[in-house]
């Protein structure tokens, strides 16, 4: 596999990135509870200042997390905890 590399960050095929946004726009109405966060707390930047580091599944429903997060105004930095169930196209559109 070879992966292209910058110092932030690693990503298998940035290919599979308009697949992966097309995923998380999905995967976005089926978590209302974090859409409802983002309508609620966009504006307002509530995690201003904040910087979160997560290890969890890359799947296209921990990217809508992050993206939450980040809209939120967290400044995040995030690892796959297991490369066999990372999506790689949610990894490329994150």
């Amino acid at each position: 596999m070879n992966l292209f590399t910058n110092e932030n960050y690693k990503v298998a095929d940035f290919n599979l990135a308009e697949f992966g946004r097309k995923e998380i726009e999905l995967a976005e109405f089926e978590m209302p509870g974090l859409m409802a966060l983002r309508d609620k707390y966009g504006k307002l930047k509530p995690l201003k200042g904040a910087r979160i580091m997560g290890s969890l599944h890359m799947t296209i429903q921990t990217a809508v997390l992050i993206e939450t997060l980040v809209e939120l105004g967290a400044d995040v930095r995030w690892v796959s905890c297991n490369i066999y169930s990372t999506q790689d196209h949610a990894a490329a559109a994150v």
